[in-house]
């Protein structure tokens, strides 16, 4: 349980950290990246952004576990 927590904490961590330099590459703004923009606010659901770096982790993940 610990192992899990202290793993989710430091990719948690790393995301933050990776954040702005992930929005100069351009993710966040693909095609398929849905912004709502209301009176109370803003909603976004960056759905393409989220698959391409999901299969870069999952990538990365395959190159390092062989």
């Amino acid at each position: 349980m610990v192992k899990w927590l202290v793993t989710l904490v430091l990719a948690l961590l790393v995301l933050g950290l990776l954040t702005p330099w992930l929005n100069r590459l351009g993710l966040g703004r693909l095609p398929g990246d849905v912004q709502v923009k209301r009176k109370r606010g803003v909603f976004y659901f960056p759905f393409t952004s989220v698959i391409l770096m999901s299969l870069a982790l999952s990538l990365l993940a395959y190159l390092l576990g062989r």
